[in-house]
């Protein structure tokens, strides 16, 4: 099934004006001035990764290309730019037939990244590539982030399942995109049923501690939970005293009874306590799933704690504490002229406090070791060196303004466990460190 026909609400009509105002003020003066048409190439990367981290996660390359795709300025839109002035009526009539033809190429979605990876290259005229710097842009950061929050959080977790469960503390939208992106970083499913419809993410859920309040007692909400969904269901078991919930669960259930869910408290004593009285009254197979604030410290701590499962939301959604992965958009080369033939040349800002660039059209490649792990990110512009030839990193994903790049986000989630495991041990330590691959720069001739 194609939802993204459906006009859901996750949808919208057109991405064109997902932007900054500054955008179409730099195309309107381009155009005016006749530098519009120049070929341009833009690329993202951040500078560096947020403090402590390892390694970043690529996401959101999937809803870039739909939101690329979907950049058109409609009648709708034309009509809100002219009623607030914000462009001229030349600028408008170009705008009106806008359609991005030029390509991109990235890193492949699920990727690891670090400082200076040129995550997304944009090539095409000035024009059209400068607009789609804000939307390119907020999808990457926000979806990023949070991959990269649920890939710590998974390797943490080693082999028990994940669920993200964190609609409640983001925005709508949000919240989709959010599960989407905790998938690629190695959830297993998603209490969100947006992010089930929208992209076949599987889709888990209980009850809260309000349908055990509605009833008289603790036993008739197991009773009335069991009656509706069966033995295998999962009952929540700290709403008044665990251990008598505990005893009550399986007295309702059997000891067949699926699993019970543990929402506050000291997690690692209780979740010890819950496991020996579970397994004393025969219900053995009883799984045990925790939430309660979980992060990757949590979850880690918790390792030798007798738990099946983690349910995880406003850490995870939130990107632990890193809500953004800091990526920018800038031009790094330029055509001389508006000639469809003229050579590029590059260009890079120069400026204090940490915010330069390199300019050049790059490549990337990742060296690995002589064990095959990876050992350094390799950036550079001209030739690729032919040690270097089969270990580039970026693919194409739109050509001539179209898409050739979808893939299943199974793929997607596959590929990012893969890449991790690629990497130092060391990348999987949350211990407070530097990435754990050196960013080189090998400079050559960046013109095409």
């Amino acid at each position: 099934m194609n939802t993204a026909d459906l006009g859901l609400p996750v949808d919208v009509p057109s991405t064109a004006l997902f932007t900054d105002q500054y955008e179409l003020t730099m195309l309107r003066a381009a155009l005016k001035a006749g530098t519009a048409g120049r070929r341009s190439v833009f690329e993202v990367f951040t500078r560096r990764l947020p403090d402590g981290r390892r390694y970043g996660v690529v996401a959101g390359t999937g809803r870039v290309l739909d939101a690329v795709e979907n950049f058109r300025f409609d009648p709708g839109v034309i009509g809100f730019l002219r009623e607030k002035d914000i462009v001229d009526e030349e600028t408008l009539d170009w705008l009106a037939g806008y359609r991005f033809s030029g390509d991109i190429w990235g890193y492949p979605e699920g990727e690891v990244y670090f400082p200076g990876s040129p995550i997304m290259r944009v090539e095409g005229s000035f024009a059209e590539c400068v607009l789609l710097e804000t939307v390119i842009l907020s999808i990457l950061n926000h979806d990023s982030a949070i991959a990269a929050a649920a890939s710590r959080m998974s390797s943490a977790a080693g082999d028990r399942p994940l669920i993200e469960m964190g609609a409640r503390r983001t925005h709508e939208l949000a919240a989709v995109a959010a599960s989407r992106a905790a998938y690629v970083g190695g959830f297993a499913s998603t209490s969100d049923l947006a992010a089930g419809f929208r992209y076949n993410i599987p889709t888990v859920g209980t009850s809260a501690h309000a349908f055990t309040l509605l009833h008289d007692s603790e036993r008739d909400a197991f009773r009335a939970q069991v009656d509706s969904l069966g033995g295998g269901t999962t009952l929540l078991v700290d709403t008044y005293d665990v251990a008598e919930a505990v005893r009550t669960a399986v007295e309702v259930a059997g000891p067949e009874l699926g699993a019970v869910r543990i929402d506050s408290g000291d997690l690692l004593l209780v979740a010890h306590r819950v496991r020996q009285q579970l397994d004393e009254l025969g219900a053995t197979g009883t799984r045990i799933i925790v939430t309660s604030d979980l992060d990757e410290y949590a979850i880690a701590s918790l390792a030798a704690a007798p738990v099946d499962a983690y349910g995880v939301g406003t850490q995870l959604v939130t990107g632990s504490g890193h809500p953004t992965a800091s990526m920018v958009y800038k031009l790094v080369a330029r055509a001389e002229s508006a000639g469809p033939k003229a050579p590029l040349v590059p260009v890079a800002k120069k400026s204090t406090g940490g915010k330069t660039s390199i300019g050049g059209r790059k490549w990337a490649a990742r060296r690995l070791d002589a064990y095959g792990v990876a050992e350094a990110e390799v950036v550079g512009t001209g030739p690729v060196p032919d040690e270097l030839a089969g270990r580039q990193l970026l693919v194409p994903l739109i050509e001539d303004g179209e898409v050739i790049a979808r893939e299943p986000l199974d793929v997607v989630r596959d590929r990012h466990a893969a890449a991790r495991a690629g990497l130092p041990l060391s990348a999987t330590q949350l211990s407070r460190g530097e990435p754990v691959l050196p960013t080189e720069y090998a400079h050559g001739p960046s013109g095409r």
